[in-house]
């Protein structure tokens, strides 16, 4: 579904992304993994056309959306859950469920209802306003807020920082159902247990380059990879 054609990323002087190149298929959950510093995020930043890419090609199902606009990108179905959530604070719940469908003409009902059955603890908070949530809930809202868009692809940035285990644990559940239900999952993190635990296929990144790739279970196995980043 979405390819990633030799991707180099400059921030400054410093080529944060060295050409890596990788491949997400559909329906599939992928997770990138890597110390901080490695280009995760800058990764998922250019997918989402945010930054510039230096070098390189991004297609989605063929066609090539390199260096389109942010917006143009969630139009075409690709959106961002970025990291610490970036939930609009003084908004309601709803306000802000609403924002994630701003591109959307149609009627919204059906897709509302879809992230509260998700997340029944957002349905409770409604009308609440978002920055007196707690951290796990305003994880959830920003979660919801990415899937109003209807995409293809969710691009997930370290959905677990900051959040108690159990809290995370929940989260990940949610992935997996998210997943299940037919949206492909990019997603970068840091507790490489639990994205291994939940991925088709992971690469390992470092310092801006790919080193390793396998299915969840096979990096889960890996020597390397158990000393470098599973403790």
């Amino acid at each position: 579904m979405l390819r990633i054609d030799d991707l180099r990323v400059n921030y400054g002087g410093i080529e944060a992304v060295k050409g890596i190149s990788f491949e997400v298929p559909e329906r599939e959950i992928v997770t990138l993994i890597g110390a901080n510093g490695a280009g995760k995020s800058t990764t998922l930043r250019a997918i989402a056309g945010l930054v510039k890419p230096a070098l390189g090609r991004i297609h989605l199902q063929a066609e090539d959306i390199t260096g389109l606009s942010p917006d143009r990108i969630v139009s075409k179905g690709i959106t961002l859950v970025p990291e610490g959530r970036h939930v609009f604070p003084d908004l309601t719940v709803l306000e802000n469920l609403k924002i994630g469908a701003y591109l959307r003409t149609d009627n919204l009902e059906d897709d509302i209802k879809w992230v509260y059955d998700l997340f029944p603890r957002l349905k409770e908070r409604s009308w609440q306003a978002a920055g007196t949530l707690s951290g796990g809930e305003q994880q959830m809202l920003a979660v919801g807020r990415a899937l109003m868009s209807r995409p293809k692809i969710m691009m997930m940035d370290e959905p677990s920082l900051g959040l108690a285990p159990l809290v995370v644990k929940g989260i990940f559940e949610i992935i997996k159902e998210i997943n299940r239900q037919g949206v492909t999952i990019l997603l970068i993190e840091q507790n490489a247990n639990m994205a291994l635990h939940i991925a088709d296929t992971a690469y390992v990144l470092e310092t801006g380059r790919l080193t390793m790739r396998g299915t969840g279970k096979e990096l889960l196995n890996n020597e390397a990879v158990k000393k470098a980043y599973l403790g």
